[in-house]
């Protein structure tokens, strides 16, 4: 191999990688050792072969060459693939100049177990007399993984240390071993040993669609096969839309253990004369030895699978016995299974399983479930009939090999997780599980995760003698008669819950179910504000949704101050609400007055010299009206972020039809009311209502006059019920 020629072919692989957008993270790199590693990898795509080696090149500083697919070697991409290192899989010198390599340190290898690629995914046999077996699906039959990288592996090591035994008893044969493998010193030979890196490529999203790189290749070769077609759409969407790459690198397998049995140990130490191509006597025991280790590294390259949203999604396609399923339903099924069910499962997830679930029951605002339904739509894997999803009984059914992805990705991800048998049986159960159970099962989940999370924060964040005691910041419910409508009650920025239980237990007395949410970052300390982002407080405000949701026919949100902004947030993406109200909501940061300007005059100041992440180390003195609740330290980074949750609610207020009733105090020292009046305006509902107060306060809720602003609010409730009836 030129180094030359391999750093240039380099540079080439390099530079187009520049231009995809892939998003490739790698982890585990850090257990990769050093020395002769073969780095056995799935098999999705072509580009595989051109940067999986460049990008481990990239991670280890190693030479590494690949085995590749013999038909790639044509015309200019046959001559990059030569300068890479690439060898043709028919290569009649294949093995020995992987042994030899090895051996010498000349470099290490990636090689493709599966034999070729997956497409379909379908590797995991769970019937018949292979059920439970590794089988990979292809176009001419299912076939096990092969067992040529644990072979040559194999092989490496035994010679590896038949040198190291040759060297005292038969120095010919150590000699003629060297001069076979081109070995011009034995030191580095005996000082490492070869192991086998399991590695999985785990891609999120699967989507095909035409792109640039099929039209371009179609306008040059004419018609295209299907089998072209679909690696060019497949392949070239991944690298053009920015798919995420999810490259795990697995525990390293020693070879050396597998060598202990006296046949092969009486083949390495034996004096006769052994070439590469010689049949040994202990040729069974190692093909035997080789199929134990290729089915341990499959196990673990499957096992490295990073979990993706497609993947649960389209397993319960797959396991719900209906037909027929409430699109409410399945997501209550896709959120119990992205939440609760994975909890205890050891697994890789995707970054966007890590945070919280919730917005898979409101407006799904990260397009997850979204984009997964309308996919599936268009594969005909299912259809919308009203608020029903009707599933396609046969859709994993086997379809053209070559197709599949561009055909039925749905079933190319249900495949993918197979192998996974604890979260197949979870999925399972969460697909059979009763409607009502699943229903039941997230609210009493959500009720106890409000109350955990509050004790931690609390526990981890509380200030003696600055904090308030627990049962200011808890959130809890309140349980009325009425199970036709319910509230969500949401407090104010740098307060707590019991900031609106006067009014909570007002609206209970008159039948209502009521649930106050605790925002995080609120009840514990400052520290713990200045450390949460408004996003926080928006799912804080879901989670008491949903919970509500699962308890009375229909929901109304309301708050007070920030909470009411965050009302109106919930209002404007959630189309089932009853209603909603808003008590001195203020539309933008300089809305807020007096108390505030401290706060604001030093974010600006400390805007203007660039330096934001020291903003979340700066605090102001707050004076509140109700210091038995509310902080007296404001953070600087709150302000920011209740600066940005303001920001995107305005343009949001118009595409809010419910009715809605905005609650303003004349003379609030705090929140402007030009603002509030601001909001009422932009309100796209037709039935909605502005009551201006005339009290010098800010916290109208609480204390001298706030029946009048509790009656207001009841009333709105009643012409609500009354209107649902």
């Amino acid at each position: 191999m030129d180094p030359f020629a391999y750093r240039t072919a380099g540079f080439a692989v390099k530079a187009l990688s520049n231009l995809s957008r892939a998003n490739i993270r790698t982890y585990g790199e850090e257990d990769i050792p050093k020395g002769a590693v073969v780095f056995a990898v799935n098999y999705f795509t072509r580009m595989e072969t051109f940067f999986i080696p460049y990008y481990i090149h990239r991670l280890t500083q190693m030479t590494i060459w690949a085995l590749a697919d013999d038909s790639l070697f044509v015309g200019g991409l046959g001559n990059l693939l030569d300068r890479l290192g690439a060898v043709s899989t028919k290569n009649p010198h294949r093995d020995q100049l992987i042994v030899k390599s090895l051996l010498t340190g000349e470099a290490s290898w990636v090689i493709f177990p599966e034999g070729r690629m997956v497409k379909s995914k379908k590797i995991f046999e769970k019937k018949g007399e292979k059920k439970g077996e590794f089988m990979v699906e292809a176009p001419d039959g299912s076939h096990p993984p092969h067992t040529g990288t644990a072979t040559l592996a194999l092989r490496t090591e035994f010679y590896r240390e038949r040198l190291r035994r040759m060297l005292d008893k038969s120095p010919e044969e150590a000699a003629r071993l060297m001069n076979l493998f081109q070995i011009n010193q034995i030191e580095p030979v005996l000082d490492h040993e070869t192991v086998i890196v399991p590695v999985n490529l785990t891609y999120y999203p699967i989507r095909a669609k035409e792109n640039m790189f099929s039209r371009i290749t179609e306008l040059f070769m004419g018609d295209l096969s299907g089998r072209m077609l679909e690696e060019i759409m497949t392949e070239g969407t991944m690298l053009l839309s920015g798919v995420d790459v999810d490259m795990r690198f697995g525990k390293p397998i020693r070879v050396a253990p597998y060598l202990k049995s006296e046949s092969i140990q009486k083949d390495i130490s034996s004096s006769v004369a052994i070439n590469f191509d010689d049949t040994i006597p202990s040729v069974n025991m190692m093909r035997k030895t080789a199929k134990r280790i290729m089915e341990r590294y499959m196990s673990a390259i499957y096992q490295l699978t990073t979990v993706n949203h497609d993947h649960i999604f389209a397993s319960l396609l797959k396991y719900i016995p209906e037909y027929k399923i409430d699109e409410q339903e399945f997501r209550q099924r896709a959120f119990f299974a992205t939440t609760l069910c994975l909890e205890c499962l050891n697994f890789h997830r995707h970054d966007s399983l890590m945070g919280n679930q919730i917005s898979l029951l409101t407006d799904d605002r990260h397009d997850k479930l979204n984009n997964f339904i309308k996919l599936a739509i268009d594969k005909g894997v299912i259809r919308k009939e009203d608020n029903f999803l009707i599933i396609d009984s046969d859709f994993c059914e086997p379809s053209d090999f070559h197709r599949v992805r561009v055909d039925n990705p749905v079933v190319v991800s249900a495949n993918e997780i197979e192998p996974l048998a604890p979260l197949q049986e979870q999925l399972r159960n969460v697909a059979l599980e009763h409607r009502l159970r699943i229903k039941y099962k997230i609210k009493e989940y959500l009720i106890k995760k409000a109350r955990f999370d509050f004790e931690k924060d609390y526990v981890q964040n509380a200030i003696e003698g600055e904090s308030k005691t627990r049962d200011v910041g808890a959130p809890f419910f309140i349980t009325g008669r009425e199970k036709d409508i319910g509230v969500v009650l949401i407090h104010g920025y740098m307060a707590a819950p019991l900031e609106v239980r006067a009014l909570a237990e007002y609206l209970g007395e008159l039948g209502y179910r009521i649930y106050v949410p605790r925002l995080k970052g609120h009840g514990t300390s400052p520290e713990d504000l200045a450390a949460t982002s408004y996003m926080a407080w928006v799912e804080s405000v879901e989670e008491g949704y949903v919970i509500m949701n699962e308890v009375c026919r229909k929901v109304v949100v309301g708050g007070f101050s920030t909470g009411a902004g965050l009302a109106l947030d919930l209002a404007s993406r959630v189309s089932n609400l009853a209603g909603v109200f808003a008590i001195s909501p203020p539309l933008k940061l300089q809305d807020f007055s007096v108390r505030f300007v401290p706060a604001v005059n030093l974010w600006n100041k400390l805007m203007g010299k660039l330096n934001v992440g020291a903003a979340k180390k700066e605090f102001v003195e707050n004076n509140p009206e109700n210091p038995h609740v509310n902080y007296v330290r404001n953070p600087i980074s709150g302000i920011i972020e209740l600066d940005r949750l303001m920001d995107q609610i305005e343009p949001k207020l118009p595409g809010i039809h419910v009715p809605a009733l905005v609650v303003q105090s004349f003379g609030d020292p705090v929140v402007n009311p030009a603002g509030s009046l601001k909001i009422y305006g932009k309100l796209g509902a037709e039935d909605k209502e502005y009551l201006m107060v005339n009290y010098e306060r800010h916290g109208i809720i609480n204390g001298e006059h706030a029946e009048r602003v509790f009656r207001a609010i009841g009333d709105f409730l009643d012409r609500l019920k009354t209107a649902s009836l």
